[in-house]
C-alpha cells in the first residue's frame, strides 16, 4: 500500500524544488522505509540538478539521508522498526569490485545511485499518478520518507545527533575517507587540500586524525582558510596568489606526499598535482560540472613516480567507516559540527542558495511533519 509523504520536487534543469505531495510504495524486498529526520545537501545533489550526465526530471534528489526506520522489507534481518540509520551509496555487495572490499566502485552502482532509479529500472514514488525519479544513491533524501536498501543502511545510536551525522554517507566520508583509508596517511606526512569546502575540511580534519606533519589548505575564501586553521591546517594560500604551486613547494620543501583536488575544476587539478613531490599522489574528488572537462599533465613528472588517482566516496566502505566517523567526532577528534548550518525542509531553496553562493558550507534540512 502506497504511503502519502512530502518531497522536494526538481521538475526542471536549474528549477527550484518545489515540496509537493508524493506516493512511497512499500519496502520490497532488502528495502527499508525510513522516516528522514535530517539530510544534507551535497554538490553532487547540485549538479545533477544542473543536469549533470543528462539527468531525466522529475527528480527527487538527495543522498546524505539519515533517520528511524519505519518498516521493513522481506529478508532484512540487521534492521528493525525504531533503529537510527545514517543512509550512504549503494553496492550490491555481490560482484567482484565489491567482494574485494571496493563498494564505492560495485559495478551495479551507477545504476543504483545516480540513475535516479532502483537497479532494475523502478521508482518507488509516484507523482501526480506517474512514476517520478526517486531512488537516487537508493534514498532520494529530500523527503520526509523514503526507501532505502540494507545495503546503504549504517545503524547508529538510538541517541544519535542524526542532524549532524547525515552528511557521513557522502561528503564527509569522502574527504576523510581519501586521507584515512585511500592514502592511509601515517604520522610526519604532507597534504595539499584544494578547496575548503565540506569535502576538503572533512580530509583536513582526519589528516589531523592521521597525524600529518603538514596540512595545506588552499581557497578562494580567506574566512574558508581560518576555519581550515582551526580544524587542523598548519598553512593557508589564497588560490588567486600568484606562484601559488612555486610558493607551496618552496614551503614544504620539495612538494607534499598527498594532494587533494576538491573543486572539480581542471586548472585546480593540475596544481594539486603539480605541489606532489616524486612517488607522491594526487587524488581527485571534485565532481566536474556538465560539460567534459580535460587536464594536461607532465609525461616527466609521470615518469617520477608521481601518481593521480580518481576517488569515489573516499574508498571507504560506509558500513565499517561512518562508525569510525561516529566514534571520532565523539572523542572530539572530528567536530563535523563546525561544518553545518540547519535549515527547515520547507527553507530547501534558501539552503541551496547558501550553498552555491558559499555562504554555507554544509547545509543540512531538518525534517518535520509528513504521515508516520
Amino acid at each position: 500500500m502506497a504511503l502519502p509523504v512530502r518531497a522536494a520536487l526538481l521538475q526542471t534543469v536549474m528549477g527550484p524544488f518545489v515540496i509537493d505531495e508524493v506516493e512511497l510504495e512499500s519496502p520490497r524486498a532488502g528495502e527499508l522505509r525510513v522516516r528522514v529526520t535530517a539530510s544534507g545537501i551535497c554538490h553532487t545533489d547540485l549538479t545533477y540538478r544542473a543536469g549533470a550526465a543528462r539527468f531525466a526530471f522529475p527528480a527527487v534528489l538527495g543522498h546524505e539521508g539519515a533517520g528511524v526506520v519505519e518498516t521493513v522489507g522481506e529478508g532484512v534481518t540487521d534492521f528493525a522498526p525504531g533503529d537510527a540509520v545514517v543512509l550512504s551509496f549503494f553496492s550490491c555487495r555481490a560482484c567482484g569490485t565489491c567482494g574485494r572490499g571496493q563498494p564505492a566502485y560495485c559495478e551495479r552502482g551507477p545504476a543504483g545511485n545516480v540513475s535516479g532509479a532502483r537497479p532494475d529500472g523502478s521508482f518507488p514514488m509516484r507523482w501526480r499518478g506517474a512514476p517520478v525519479r526517486s531512488s537516487f544513491f537508493h534514498q532520494s533524501s529530500f523527503a520526509t520518507h523514503v526507501l532505502a536498501h540494507q545495503h546503504n543502511a549504517v545503524k547508529v545510536d538510538a541517541s544519535a545527533p542524526l542532524e549532524l551525522f547525515a552528511p557521513l554517507g557522502c561528503g564527509f566520508q569522502t574527504g576523510a575517507g581519501a586521507v584515512l583509508e585511500s592514502f592511509r596517511m601515517e604520522p610526519g606526512q604532507q597534504l595539499a587540500v584544494f578547496g575548503a569546502g565540506a569535502v576538503g575540511l572533512a580530509a583536513i580534519m582526519a589528516a589531523k586524525v592521521a597525524g600529518a606533519a603538514t596540512i595545506l589548505a588552499v581557497d578562494l575564501d580567506a574566512r574558508r582558510l581560518e576555519l581550515a586553521r582551526e580544524l587542523g591546517a598548519t598553512d593557508t594560500f589564497l588560490a588567486g596568489e600568484p606562484d601559488l604551486t612555486k610558493a607551496i613547494r618552496q614551503r614544504t620543501r620539495g612538494g607534499v606526499d598527498f594532494s587533494l583536488e576538491c573543486v572539480g575544476l581542471p586548472q585546480v587539478l593540475r596544481q594539486a598535482f603539480d605541489v606532489t613531490r616524486p612517488r607522491g599522489t594526487c587524488g581527485l574528488l571534485g565532481l566536474p560540472g556538465r560539460d567534459a572537462a580535460e587536464v594536461t599533465l607532465p609525461m616527466h613528472a609521470l615518469l617520477a613516480g608521481r601518481k593521480l588517482v580518481g576517488i569515489l566516496e573516499g574508498d571507504a566502505d560506509p558500513k565499517s567507516f561512518i562508525p569510525k566517523l561516529v566514534a571520532l567526532h565523539a572523542a572530539g577528534r572530528f567536530p563535523l559540527e563546525k561544518l553545518i548550518r540547519c535549515h527547515d525542509f520547507e527553507a530547501i531553496n534558501d539552503a541551496v542558495h547558501e550553498m552555491e553562493t558559499r555562504t554555507a558550507i554544509k547545509p543540512v534540512l531538518r525534517m518535520q511533519g509528513g504521515t508516520s
